[in-house]
């Protein structure tokens, strides 16, 4: 390796071994390059700093502590900076001290800038408010970068107030500060004030632009998030990973399948590196849209996999119905070498769950603790009661529920509350909506779903209760919307709502299709309708959910052979299940919808789901 003293950075990185890196520093001795002050300051700057952090970081602590000099100002700092992107940020303060200490040296304004970074990375408020102290008495508060990073790091502690303080009193922020403050609002769910000070910036950089479509994507609003991406475009801001997995979040919460294919385009075409983050983003938007074998592909070709890739693609697995991929996927991430976390279980659970596999779930739930020491969540105990629930075990539910060494969640009864619905277990519905509201008093949906349980036994009176109950208590059911995407453009539709530009086409489509499905053999099924109404008007208000309203509008806009695709905030009720089970065998259309629980693939007549959701 030829030496040279000009760029001693570039050097260290090619260094991958610390046995590199030994000899390079012997190179070095050897030359009499290190009793040069400046030289010497390089070198450990350029070791702490270095990719190989690992075992580099450690190797520049030993370096200046056999220093022939005396420990420079940027030495110390590059330390400060180098533990400030480490998994020891508070070791920071260790360097800071002997700026302090040393009779020659003065912390200047990289060294709060960095100091503020590790209080940040380290989660450490009193740190933090010291540091925002000593950059206040030292005058350094008038420096952007150290404005950005107090405004940062009290975003990140969740502390709006002391963030927002700072911004005020400052006369003339710049487009650092300015960045920094849009950021801390969309991260802190601000997102109004985020957009107005956005807005209002004279000229907006790259970061300013996905701090506010991550912002948007965080919030769930995904539909502005997609809008301000367009924007982005027109305004020719560069774009890069960070861009693209806000706008793949946005598109995996929409089902916007045609948009998240033109970035999966677009990073082809612009050779963007899919890197892990940017690649799980991608697997995950298809699975979300429902196109497995796409998420899969995705998945395989990916070059570098970590634990949450694994995790994502085995949830993605098991929200589509493919218990049984989920399992084997696990295995070949063990046989990686990939260690499973948390996560990874409930994805598997989940999987067990709506494949019914029951066995195999008890299996993989006792192996969490007894094989990988992993401590069950709340969540892996509703997985589980879940799991029991749907399978008709509901006896070996509630027993698992008594047996918990937590106290049980809403999560766990709200899972033996859907079973109940599923398997018509009144008496145990209405034990485990009491235990729900004890812990959830306005969760609506427990209340629909024992609403649902007495419509489906003709329970009038059970169903007038809990509709009292709502009332009595301010509890209002979420309205049902549906999206649909057509032309890269999306469509919502709500139950009952005419505002759609072509809703009068859209009716006389729905009347067709309608006829069509009863001449058929469908029957509606009006039991879960309000209860006070006539069969009739039952079965036209059932006509007017949202999930049918989109399924007219695909049918009427997109091509023959084009599958429907549509997402649905709520639970599918039975009806427009049924209704999307004779749609896809009459018009011979498959019909791919995803609701709050699951996907459900709608083929030949048939769901994936084979009416166990």
């Amino acid at each position: 390796m030829a030496i040279t003293t000009q760029n001693p950075i570039a050097i260290v990185e090619l260094c991958s071994t610390l046995r590199q890196l030994r000899q390079l520093h012997g190179h070095f001795l050897a030359a009499g390059v290190l009793l040069d002050p400046p030289l010497f300051a390089k070198f450990v700057a350029a070791v702490a700093l270095s990719p190989k952090t690992p075992h580099h970081l450690p190797y520049s602590h030993e370096l200046l502590s056999h220093s022939p000099h005396h420990a420079s100002l940027f030495a110390l700092n590059s330390m400060i900076r180098a533990h400030s992107k480490s998994s020891t940020p508070i070791k920071s303060f260790h360097f800071y001290r002997q700026i302090l200490l040393a009779d020659a040296l003065s912390p200047d304004n990289y060294t709060f800038t960095f100091l503020i970074r590790a209080c940040t990375q380290a989660s450490a408020p009193e740190a933090g408010r010291a540091a925002h102290a000593a950059a206040l008495r030292r005058g350094f508060l008038s420096d952007s970068h150290v404005q950005s990073g107090l405004i940062h790091m009290y975003a990140e502690l969740g502390s709006s107030d002391a963030f927002r303080g700072i911004y005020a009193e400052l006369q003339n922020p710049d487009l650092v500060t300015q960045t920094a403050m849009v950021s801390a609002c969309a991260e802190s769910g601000e997102i109004k004030l985020a957009r107005q000070l956005f807005d209002e910036m004279p000229h907006r950089d790259v970061v300013a632009w996905n701090a506010m479509i991550a912002g948007y994507s965080h919030l769930g609003r995904s539909r502005e998030a997609l809008d301000l991406f367009g924007l982005m475009q027109v305004e020719g801001v560069r774009i890069g990973e960070a861009t693209m997995v806000s706008v793949l979040t946005a598109c995996a919460h929409l089902g916007a399948l045609e948009q998240g294919k033109w970035v999966h385009v677009y990073v082809e075409k612009n050779k963007l590196r899919l890197t892990v983050t940017l690649g799980t983003a991608l697997l995950d938007m298809y699975f979300k849209c429902g196109c497995v074998a796409r998420a899969m592909d995705v998945f395989w070709r990916m070059k570098e996999r970590n634990v949450y890739t694994w995790s994502s693609a085995i949830s993605g697995l098991a929200m589509n119905g493919n218990g049984g991929k989920c399992l084997e996927l696990f295995e070949q991430m063990k046989d990686d070498g990939v260690l499973p976390n948390e996560v990874t279980f409930v994805a598997l659970l989940r999987g067990c769950s709506v494949a019914g596999l029951v066995e195999e779930g008890r299996d993989v739930f006792e192996s969490m603790k007894s094989r990988y020491g992993i401590e069950p969540w709340l969540e892996h105990y509703g997985c589980v009661v879940d799991m029991y629930g749907r399978a008709g075990r509901l006896k070996d539910a509630i027993s698992f529920i008594d047996a918990m060494p937590v106290e049980p969640h809403a999560g766990a009864w709200g899972a033996l509350l859907n079973a109940c619905r599923l398997h018509n277990n009144i008496e145990l519905g209405e034990y485990a909506m009491k235990k729900m509201m004890q812990l959830e008093l306005r969760n609506h949906g427990a209340y629909v779903s024992l609403s649902n349980i007495y419509a489906e036994s003709r329970n009038w009176h059970g169903v007038s209760d809990v509709r009292e109950l709502m009332k009595a208590k301010g509890v209002r059911k979420e309205p049902g919307c549906s999206v649909i995407e057509v032309d890269g453009q999306l469509h919502e539709f709500f139950v009952g709502n005419k505002s759609h530009p072509k809703y009068i086409n859209i009716e006389t489509t729905m009347k067709e299709m309608m006829s069509k499905l009863r001449s058929a053999g469908y029957v509606s099924r009006t039991n879960q309708v309000l209860f006070d109404i006539e069969e009739e008007e039952k079965e036209d208000a059932l006509c007017w959910h949202s999930e049918k309203l989109a399924i007219a509008f695909g049918l009427m806009s997109l091509r023959d052979g084009v599958n429907i695709r549509i997402v649905k905030n709520l639970r599918v009720c039975w009806d427009c299940h049924e209704t999307s089970k004779f749609v896809s065998k009459v018009f011979d259309r498959e019909i791919v919808m995803r609701d709050r629980n699951r996907f459900h693939h709608f083929k030949d007549g048939v769901c994936s789901c084979m009416d166990y959701w």
